[in-house]
């Protein structure tokens, strides 16, 4: 079948099963020739491929909503709402979007990006759907991992309480993007293995009616066996006592067993949980022997072999030096623990975790809950490193303030993905965690220029004992510069000036480093003198350079891959105000004020104006002509 024909999901209405089957293939064969070129989501997409074709064929979308938790998985769904023609463009700049997009399509009832949203907005869309007095099917799809995020149980929690009518699809490939962990995964494998239970309840039931009543005392016994059973089978009992009707366990690739049950769903009053059993990477090899979550998304790769198109004597990855630096450390300092919410392959946390199984702990997806565990270590002197990308760390915001920094608490933060991140979009560009840091009292922010520098941050860091401490740093490798054999501290709140000049000075820090130095260097070939400033701690400052700085009255220009609101220029010119320089020209160039989408971090500078042509266009603006060099 030609998948760039298909316009809406209708045409499966009229679709035999074994034609379904075919279309399966033909989708399977397409994503993994399409994103052998573009990279992309692999593993989970080619899981859910039945269980998509099968939803889009017994509900009406858009008219009933679908709603894909986390989103990665939702390429099947594209296809088959009339997308498939744009997939060269997947992930690329001002291409197909990675994850669902209600400007995209009306099927994309609610985006995503994040983890255990979808069960609190289905909630929202089935309450708003009973007060319209409207008929239409709310169904999120929901994976195992994203099932132990807490906002995910806080909602299972409010729809059973209403029982309203809802199917939630439990998709169980036993992984999120590492080997799920935790108390309630473990609930699931036993579901997996515990047969249809839903069906033997109801035989059951049946059987109990057929018996004559002999007063209350037979019919009270029966209520026992009931209840009893429902423990003995070791089944749906979790979501039964929150108030849901459990189907399940379903084979997820077998039509036969999706269709019987999500009809059957259809016609239950209340919650229902239909728990799928998928396989994550089915029909390709590579991806479905993975069980560690290498083939959860990658970039491109040679379609025979599975191996990953990768430059050539690259620099270490960021992840890995910081990850490595601290696990070089552990070996000598007993009271480093090592946290990551579900992300220990992303934060290249392996090598820790083999090396010390009993100092590292992977939560799952519960980024709430490692920030308050990482304070509660820190309360009896241990030295908790809490490795998370910069846009989870949002979801922990409240145990940052509240639990980490308003006790003063010695927690070590390595905000990794700080900065654009690219082809994963707007959910995942890093450039607010400055503006929601930079405020909150006793907190030390920091960012190297390269790894050597980086990892000497990482050393300063675990030394460090007055209170909580963040390093961030980007997505992507180092520079590949040479790295001291001997780590030192860093003096906090102190910079350094990588190159003297005249007439006007640039701080930054990270990743504009080298943009700035380019325009420097661009600069001097027109007589204009700059001076580069690594303002490698964005709080505190170097406030005795600042002052130097000011009193030079120089023009002053910041520079930051973050957002500018509340953001590092901000901080300058918080301080001009508050030490009464109101002569100085300041100017900020960062990220304006709107969501960045997805593109390579290189077209995405290009479109915001924070390359080295800008740079070297705003200095010019702010120079007086007079104040060139001959």
């Amino acid at each position: 079948m030609n998948l760039t024909e298909i316009k809406d999901p209708r045409f499966l209405k009229s679709m035999s099963t074994e034609q379904l089957i075919q279309l399966s293939a033909d989708i399977r064969q397409f994503l993994i020739e399409k994103l052998s070129k573009t990279g992309g989501h692999i593993g989970p997409n080619l899981g859910v491929v039945e269980l998509t074709i099968a939803l889009h064929k017994v509900f009406d979308s858009p008219k009933d909503k679908l709603l894909w938790d986390v989103g990665h998985q939702s390429y099947v769904h594209k296809i088959l709402t009339g997308r498939a023609g744009e997939f060269n463009t997947l992930r690329q700049y001002k291409g197909l979007c990675g994850f669902p997009k209600r400007s995209e399509s009306e099927h994309d009832v609610w985006e995503t990006g994040h983890s255990s949203t979808s069960l609190s907005a289905a909630m929202g869309m089935a309450i708003a759907r009973d007060l319209k007095g409207t008929n239409e099917y709310i169904v999120p799809i929901i994976g195992d991992g994203a099932l132990t995020g807490g906002m995910a149980l806080e909602a299972l929690n409010h729809i059973g309480h209403e029982k309203k009518d809802m199917i939630v699809v439990l998709n169980d490939n036993e992984m999120s993007i590492a080997p799920n962990v935790g108390a309630l995964h473990n609930v699931l494998g036993r579901l997996r293995t515990a047969g249809k239970y839903q069906w033997v309840k109801d035989e059951l039931e049946m059987l109990l009616k057929k018996i004559p009543a002999v007063g209350g005392k037979l019919a009270a016994t029966a209520e026992r066996i009931k209840d009893s059973l429902k423990y003995l089978l070791v089944s749906g009992v979790f979501f039964e006592e929150l108030g849901f009707t459990y189907l399940g366990p379903v084979n997820g690739h077998d039509f036969d067993d999706l269709f019987e049950n999500l009809h059957y769903a259809k016609k239950i009053k209340g919650p229902v949980l239909l728990h799928v059993i998928t396989k994550k990477g089915k029909g390709y090899h590579p991806a479905e022997n993975d069980k560690v979550g290498t083939w959860h998304g990658t970039g491109p790769y040679k379609i025979e072999t599975g191996d990953f198109l990768k430059p050539v004597d690259q620099a270490p990855s960021w992840s890995e030096l910081v990850s490595e630096t601290v696990r070089k450390l552990a070996r000598t300092d007993s009271r480093i623990v090592a946290i990551t919410p579900a992300m220990p392959v992303g934060s290249k946390l392996e090598g820790f975790a083999s090396e010390f199984p009993d100092r590292m702990y992977d939560v799952g997806i519960a980024e709430q809950h490692a920030t308050t565990l990482a304070a509660g270590l820190a309360t009896q002197g241990m030295k908790p490193f809490l490795a998370i990308y910069s846009t989870f760390l949002q979801r922990a915001y409240d145990q940052v303030v509240h639990d980490v920094c308003r006790q003063n608490l010695n927690v070590f933060f390595a905000i990794d993905r700080a900065g654009l991140v690219g082809a994963d979009g707007e959910t995942h560009q890093g450039v607010f965690d400055i503006a929601f840091l930079r405020h909150v009292p006793n907190l030390v922010l920091m960012m190297p220029k390269d790894e050597n520098e980086g990892q000497h941050m990482v050393y300063t860091a675990i030394q460090y004992d007055d209170g909580p401490i963040a390093l961030r740093f980007p997505r992507g490798n180092g520079l590949g510069v040479k790295m001291d054999a001997e780590l030192r501290t860093i003096p906090i709140g102190t910079w350094e000036v990588l190159r003297e000049g005249r007439d006007i000075a640039i701080l930054t820090f990270g990743t504009t480093i080298p943009m700035a130095l380019e325009a420097a260097e661009k600069l001097a070939k027109e007589n204009v003198s700059v001076k580069v400033v690594n303002a490698r701690f964005i709080k505190p400052m170097d406030e005795a350079m600042l002052h130097e700085l000011f009193e030079s009255n120089m023009p002053l220009l910041t520079i930051e891959e973050a957002a500018l609101q509340g953001g590092f220029g901000s901080a300058v010119l918080e301080f001009a105000h508050d030490h009464g320089y109101h002569q100085t020209v300041i100017q900020r160039m960062g990220i304006p004020d709107r969501f960045i989408e997805h593109g390579s971090v290189k077209e995405l500078l290009q479109e915001i104006g924070l390359t080295t042509v800008h740079v070297v266009d705003r200095v010019k603006t702010m120079i007086p002509r007079k104040q060139k060099r001959a």
